[in-house]
């Protein structure tokens, strides 16, 4: 879907108008071309459009609140130094509560006679100071001055973008718990009420009830067959039985049921070993689906994990993958091994196949572990994120980075991937020292920057941003 932005052109009697209009014409056409619906003034309403007194700002703000449900974040423009009161008067009566974005033009030093000079420079630190004042939080581009037209500014645009997503994506995120959290993993307790503090919701069901919906389901039912040929065209599972792949399309249709009807964003789902035990396969192949359909799915009723994937997704538009934290790589200090039994989506592995889960094989019976999406991830760059809720100091609290997958040799088994990350052993000493969990969130993407600027900026958790120095 394309992001609409709502656009603030400011402007100021003392300069130019010409550059006001202008801009204005200029920054619309350059957003379109980018594929981003604006919500502007029109000529008609204010003078070319722009924003620079009291009562453009109240029908700038009212034009705001008629498109509430549309706008997804503002972007404020200075083609000369601005109105910087009118620009914060028109965010405070529209009240959006949306990502804002400040932008300048640049000055031209063969054009700084008084009717070219634009002086947006300072207006944009006036603007700044401004919102300060009222409280409203903003971004900032790269720059401290940008040609709309600029490479620059239109890889900013596409970040703000992802901000905005990020943002109106996780404040009334809807998470699904199935199950009880395993008695052995303490590692994945949670506050709900403190996510709830954040509009994020936690729906909750108890497994039996899911698995009574899945055994209720007859082998012979269109929706089973269709789900069957569904997993089996997803990954090759040539020596997987067919009472398995049976069992995988109920479950699946019965979590798939469950999530529509409450209006689910993402899963945590319990496994280990009640599914194994009481209906016979690994619940991986089916989450690993769900999570290449844009569906994150964490295991052992990983709810911040299931967050913490759906944040990555918001951020990059790609699937993400829950992984552990799982081993050293010989004795380079930079690098580790990723693990899962998997549930990885199919998109981050290379030859993926589904399999039985060797881990649990031994404990319960190969025959009752068949499900695990197995394959070594594929080599690249990655973002890694972890969100977890500090009850203790009653927070909110995240980190996140970026790493590369590297090709190194491994002989393992599941899903796994040999990951190289600049200072590692600080990162490590951050996650031990301040009781994080084992398990992240990955995903193929470079987006880490973009969670930062959401989770500190935005949401005011506390975070921490890993960039190798």
């Amino acid at each position: 879907m394309r992001t609409t932005f709502g656009v603030i052109v400011g402007n100021r009697g003392f300069f130019p108008d010409r550059l006001a209009k202008e801009g204005k014409e200029e920054i619309t056409k350059v957003m379109e071309e980018q594929g981003f619906n604006t919500i502007i003034l029109s000529p008609e309403e204010t003078k070319h459009g722009c924003v620079e007194t009291w009562d453009d700002a109240q029908k700038c703000a009212e034009l705001f609140k008629n498109h509430r449900e549309e706008i997804e974040g503002v972007i404020v423009s200075l083609p000369n130094f601005g109105d910087e009161k009118a620009i914060a008067n028109t965010l405070r009566l529209a009240n959006l509560n949306v990502p804002v974005l400040i932008h300048a033009y640049p000055d031209e030093p063969e054009k700084m006679k008084i009717e070219d000079r634009r002086d947006s420079f300072c207006g944009k630190i006036s603007v700044c100071n401004n919102l300060k004042q009222y409280g409203i939080p903003f971004t900032l581009t790269s720059l401290h001055t940008e040609s709309p037209k600029s490479q620059i500014f239109i890889e900013d645009l596409k970040f703000f973008a992802g901000v905005c997503r990020a943002v109106k994506g996780l404040r009334g995120a809807r998470i699904g718990a199935i199950g009880a959290r395993p008695a052995p993993f303490n590692t994945v307790r949670y506050s709900e009420k403190l996510l709830e503090r954040f509009g994020i919701s936690v729906e909750t069901i108890d497994l039996s009830e899911i698995l009574g919906q899945a055994n209720r389901l007859q082998d012979t039912d269109q929706r089973v067959r269709d789900k069957v040929e569904e997993i089996r065209n997803y990954c090759p599972c040539k020596d997987v039985p067919e009472v398995a792949i049976l069992k995988m399309a109920k479950l699946s249709l019965a979590i798939s049921d469950w999530i529509k009807q409450n209006h689910l964003n993402a899963v945590a789902i319990q496994c280990w070993t009640a599914l194994e035990e009481y209906y016979g396969i690994v619940p991986c192949a089916i989450m690993s689906m769900m999570s290449e359909a844009l569906v994150p799915s964490a295991c052992e009723v990983d709810v911040t994990g299931a967050l913490s994937m759906y944040a990555l997704q918001l951020a990059s538009e790609t699937p993400s993958a829950i992984a552990d934290w799982n081993n050293n790589y010989g004795d380079d200090p930079d690098k580790a091994v990723l693990f899962h039994c998997s549930n990885f989506p199919k998109s981050l592995l290379q030859a993926p196949q589904i399999s039985f889960q060797d881990i649990l094989a031994g404990t319960v019976g190969k025959e009752n572990t068949f499900g695990a999406c197995i394959g070594r991830i594929k080599p690249g760059s990655i973002t890694f994120l972890r969100i977890t809720t500090d009850d203790r100091g009653g927070r909110i609290r995240a980190y996140m980075g970026e790493g590369e997958i590297t090709g190194d040799p491994l002989e393992t088994f599941g899903g796994w991937g040999v990951v190289r990350i600049s200072n590692l052993q600080k990162l490590l000493k951050y996650i031990t020292e301040n009781g994080f969990e084992h398990h992240v969130a990955i995903s193929r993407s470079n987006v880490a920057k973009i969670l930062d600027e959401v989770f500190s900026n935005y949401l005011g958790w506390e975070t921490y941003h890993h960039i190798g120095t």
